[in-house]
């Protein structure tokens, strides 16, 4: 005898609720009590209710599937990543699904509990910031998560990084040795804990270490939009600023040709250095010069490490720090 196909009905009589109930559970709509979503849950892995060929894993808890959630899918610093993660998944024979959350905290919340509805067995989290709200749903959720290329000042998720401070403090002593002695910050937020506590972490020690003031003037916080940085330069000449670290490679390219249109020449009288070396540092003229961080493997290991984390192997070191380097180009001399 065939068995019998077990419906939404099924779910929503056996959990006492509405089949509207068991259809926002299974696709992830956030309005649903923590409570009743695990009490849908429950019902239906035990009537093993198949909504679709997303929940096919769910007699076996697993359904080799994993949820990627990236901040700017056009950002090429995240695409890069992306690549890397997807290489590995496909070696590991798990499926992605990527979500897009806008760089909006609310929707990042949202995004999460979609991809948890959805069974995935574990995430990858790319994201400028990790608030409050993300980390009590990070821990809420049964499927390990592993940050690729984004800080948790707390470290309470694994992540994949580079070292970010030893890194700008670099270029920025680059900059310093070459004469510069007012260097602009121009970065994202500073309430990403990435552009606070280690971008401008770097810059500062960078001073330090040369004997130069730190001078909040010199600080430029905006968009990571290529508008943003064209904006800059009447503010920058302002300043009295002579070269800047950029915290994003779209802001640079705006920030580089705002700087040429109104006539100041890179390298010449103005020094800029980023800080992703994506493909946009070879596309703009002068070439940027850049920290490189080895954008493929944070992606790739990251997913390494949540394989080994999904089948519970033992995991030597929770927050892997990738090599990085100095890329000079003809935007610094």
């Amino acid at each position: 005898m065939e068995k019998q196909t077990v419906t939404i009905y099924d779910v929503a009589r056996e959990a006492a609720v509405s089949m509207a109930t068991v259809s926002r559970v299974v696709n992830g709509n956030p309005n649903v009590k923590p409570a009743t979503r695990k009490k849908v849950l429950e019902v239906i892995d035990r009537l093993d209710y198949r909504p679709n060929a997303v929940a096919r894993g769910l007699a076996s808890k697993k359904t080799t599937t994993v949820g990627v959630i990236i901040p700017d899918v056009t950002n090429a610093y995240f695409a890069s990543l992306a690549r890397g993660i997807d290489d590995i998944a496909m070696m590991y024979k798990y499926n992605i699904i990527l979500t897009n959350s806008d760089e909006n905290g609310g929707k990042e919340v949202q995004v999460l509990n979609t991809l948890m509805a959805k069974q995935v067995d574990g995430i990858i989290f790319m994201g400028n910031r990790v608030t409050p709200e993300l980390r009590e749903e990070f821990k809420r959720s049964k499927a390990p998560i592993v940050l690729a290329g984004s800080v948790d000042a707390e470290k309470s998720q694994p992540s994949v990084n580079i070292d970010y401070v030893a890194a700008v403090a670099e270029a920025v002593k680059n900059l310093i040795d070459h004469g510069n002695q007012k260097i602009a910050f121009v970065s994202g937020p500073m309430d990403e804990a990435i552009n606070h506590d280690y971008r401008l972490k770097g810059y500062k020690k960078a001073l330090k270490d040369a004997g130069l003031t730190y001078d909040e003037k010199l600080v430029f916080e905006t968009d990571y939009t290529y508008k943003a940085g064209q904006a800059l330069e009447p503010a920058l000449t302002a300043a009295g600023a002579t070269a800047a670290f950029v915290g994003d490679d779209e802001l640079a390219a705006g920030v580089m040709n705002g700087l040429t249109d109104a006539k100041i020449d890179v390298p010449g009288d103005f020094e800029v250095i980023t800080s992703n070396d994506t493909k946009l540092t070879e596309l703009v003229r002068p070439k940027m010069s850049s920290i490189t961080q080895p954008l493929y493997d944070i992606g790739a290991v990251a997913m390494r490490l949540l394989t080994k984390l999904m089948n519970n192997e033992t995991v030597e070191e929770n927050t892997v720090i990738l090599p990085y380097g100095l890329m000079k180009r003809s935007s610094t001399k």
